[in-house]
């Protein structure tokens, strides 16, 4: 196959699915990984496609995650699927029990869960400068934790965020993710902010991972977790195949 026709092909794939992984494409073409690889880079300098760990998204795809040069932005990421996070927020918040120890994960669909928050019982931790001032304001007890302060997306990250979680024992943590994927599991593009998701998880007896339906397929540059280790909360039914690996909550 030639190299215009396998850019073609690739482009007409990423119409169809939004994203697409190197392993995929090799097989339904019949070509090695490696000479996708070469392709996909080539169409990602052309401007044609976005390339990411392990595959490729359409620039639609881009945009609809808020995502450019892997930097996510607060202001721009809370104008997408606003309807579809409020969903998913609402229905994470009523999870919150009495006496729960709970971390709240900077994003946001998470700093939306803090407009359905009820319960005065619970104790919160978080790492999102939005979502500390909102729990202080709205009279919830809350912690925030320190660390190396990302002014993309106003969260606490770094070495110093990661130790410090460590002396934490979580009975449920909301986490936000950019890409869901069968393979790949949960994904972010910043490094720093992958290992607070990763801490935070281990550190928790019941995670759940907050991500809207167009984040299935997609994989971003940095996974922080397996799909098992976490519970989705999602606003509609995903592939059968995602329900295999986790359990998959459907906000209603």
């Amino acid at each position: 196959m030639l190299q215009d026709q396998r850019h073609a092909a690739i482009l007409e794939e990423l119409k169809l699915k939004h994203a697409v992984k190197v392993t995929d494409l090799a097989r339904k073409l019949e070509i090695s990984e490696s000479t996708i690889r070469r392709d996909i880079n080539e169409l990602d300098q052309q401007e044609k496609l976005k390339r990411v760990f392990g595959g490729a998204i359409s620039l639609s795809g881009v945009k609809r995650l808020g995502l450019m040069d892997g930097v996510t932005d607060v202001a721009a990421r809370s104008r997408v699927n606003v309807e579809l996070k409020e969903q998913i927020a609402r229905y994470a918040a009523a999870l919150v029990c009495d006496d729960d120890f709970v971390f709240i994960d900077a994003g946001t669909t998470t700093e939306r869960m803090l407009d359905y928050l009820e319960n005065k019982r619970a104790t919160y931790v978080t790492n999102g400068l939005a979502h500390a001032r909102k729990l202080m304001e709205n009279g919830f007890d809350a912690y925030m934790v320190g660390g190396l302060l990302r002014i993309s997306t106003e969260a606490a990250i770094g070495t110093l965020a990661v130790e410090s979680l460590k002396q934490y024992n979580f009975t449920k943590s909301f986490v936000g993710t950019n890409g869901v994927d069968l393979e790949k599991g949960f994904s972010t593009p910043d490094i720093g902010e992958a290992a607070v998701k990763t801490a935070v998880i281990k550190q928790s007896q019941q995670s759940y991972v907050l991500a809207d339906h167009t984040k299935f397929g997609l994989i971003s540059s940095v996974t922080f977790a397996q799909l098992a280790d976490a519970c989705i909360i999602t606003n509609q039914e995903s592939s059968p195949q995602y329900g295999e690996q986790t359990e998959i909550r459907v906000a209603e």
